[in-house]
């Protein structure tokens, strides 16, 4: 069945590179809402990360050295800037076979169970591990189970764990893009064990808190659910899945992407789509995704900011600090990727050393701000702890956009200029006091409240 997936998707053209969403229909994107999220093991983390944020890890680009303990270094500034969970982009070995460009991509595994060397020793990987730790944070590591690099050892001892097409040649995951890639064959148990094994071993040896699972969707969803109880078993774990798919969220994941946001995000800010259609998709989104489900929000990751362009690029006229705002106040759990807190405004290069230049930029003091909020504002936590999200009336239903969240008498209320001009908004509200986030004045909300908006302008009361 998976060659015939793989078959159809070649003739089909589709050409995209490792991560990208959608790429398989494989998973069923129905399940019985009463069977959602039924472990008692997923409810356990989601407590410890109701209130959290995530933040990606490009080991290879963060410093000059490109090393864990050159990252490590960085464990207290992130501290500071109230980060909570660390995602760290794959750190094996990378394939040397059918390489892309000098470093080759993270995403070719040369072997589950030991560390790039370049990022330096297991010693190193543990003494991260353990600094994030002490700072109060959670470690979770990327991991590729669709696929490996061409010169990992499971090829040559094990080729039939390995998708073949019908002259017995070992294929690549999708068309001709992924050439740096061999697709594994999930038909064959022995494979399933395998890689359970190596997913335990980061837990049990390493004390990782859990996995972001690349293209999550493109493995079947009984894998993972298999997988998280034996993960259980040595610790509490974390699991976020590249992946839009209610399926993923039955028993093995507390959190999947927002992708169809962020494209509307992106959208918005090129003129493309507008406010209604924002509306439009969070009148679907609770339905399709119920309350309890983590989503992660975003304005950039790695594929977006190497692929597609930085937020700069894709959210421009300085939109990306409104959709910045927008992803905190929502519901979901905000991602910041390696160096938008410093203003990363270029396409870092994926198959090559491409160090991220550090310096004050005043996005480190707006997620600062907005982490804080996010800690201490329960109307804003995640999933089923935060506030319902009651989207309010104004008077510019196309250029702009207000939403109410309420948590016991805990409330915040966020109205966003969704446009390149400056505008006058009426906003319809209840009468009552807040404080406004950015000035920290205190303010009398009227039943209709009219805002002078910049362009791409937002407000934030807290009551």
């Amino acid at each position: 069945m998976k060659s015939l997936v793989l078959f159809l998707i070649g003739i089909l053209g589709i050409g995209f590179y490792s991560c990208k969403q959608d790429a398989s229909k494989k998973n069923s994107d129905t399940v019985k809402t009463d069977t959602l999220v039924s472990e008692n093991y997923v409810r356990k983390m989601w407590d410890r990360t109701k209130a959290s944020n995530i933040y990606e890890v490009n080991i290879r680009q963060y410093t000059q050295e490109g090393t864990f303990k050159a990252f490590e270094a960085h464990i207290p500034r992130l501290k500071e800037m109230g980060v909570d969970i660390l995602w760290l982009m794959p750190i094996f070995p990378i394939s040397e076979k059918n390489r892309k460009g000098t470093e080759g991509s993270y995403y070719a595994v040369a072997d589950y169970q030991k560390v790039n060397p370049k990022f330096g020793t297991e010693e190193d990987f543990g003494n991260l591990v353990k600094t994030a730790h002490a700072n109060g944070m959670l470690v979770i590591l990327d991991w590729v189970a669709n696929h490996t690099g061409w010169d990992n050892p499971w090829i040559t001892a094990h080729p039939e764990w390995y998708t073949k097409d019908d002259k017995g040649n070992i294929v690549m995951p999708v068309g001709t893009d992924w050439s740096d890639v061999a697709d594994l064959n999930y038909d064959n148990k022995d494979l399933r064990e395998a890689m359970t094994v190596s997913l335990e071993y980061w837990v049990k040896n390493f004390d990782v808190d859990g996995y972001r699972c690349d293209v999550a969707d493109m493995v079947p969803a009984e894998f993972w659910n298999d997988v998280r109880p034996r993960l259980e078993k040595i610790r509490p774990v974390f699991m976020l899945a590249e992946a839009e798919n209610i399926t993923m969220h039955e028993k093995a994941f507390d959190m999947g992407y927002a992708w169809s946001l962020h494209h509307i995000f992106n959208e918005i800010s090129k003129g493309k789509k507008n406010a209604l259609d924002l509306k439009n998709y969070y009148d679907s989104a609770f339905i399709k995704f119920p309350k309890p489900i983590y989503r992660m929000t975003f304005t950039s990751n790695h594929d977006e900011n190497s692929w597609n362009g930085t937020e700069y690029e894709r959210m421009p006229g300085g939109s990306h600090e409104l959709w910045a705002v927008f992803t905190y106040l929502a519901p979901g759990m905000p991602l910041i990727y390696s160096g938008q807190e410093s203003g990363l405004n270029k396409r870092l290069e994926f198959f090559e050393k491409d160090e991220i230049v550090w310096k004050k930029h005043p996005m480190t003091e707006l997620y600062t701000k907005l982490n804080k909020l996010k800690k201490e504002t329960p109307a804003l936590w995640n999933g089923e702890f935060g506030g319902d999200m009651q989207i309010v009336t104004t008077d510019k239903p196309e250029t702009s956009f207000a939403f109410l969240r309420t948590n016991g008498n805990n409330k915040v209320l966020a109205v966003f200029n969704l446009s390149g001009k400056k505008q006058k908004v009426t906003v319809k509200t209840v009468k009552s006091s807040a404080t406004d986030l950015f000035t920290q004045k205190n303010i009398e909300l009227n039943d209709n409240q009219t805002f002078d908006l910049p362009a791409w302008g937002y407000k934030v009361f807290v009551y």
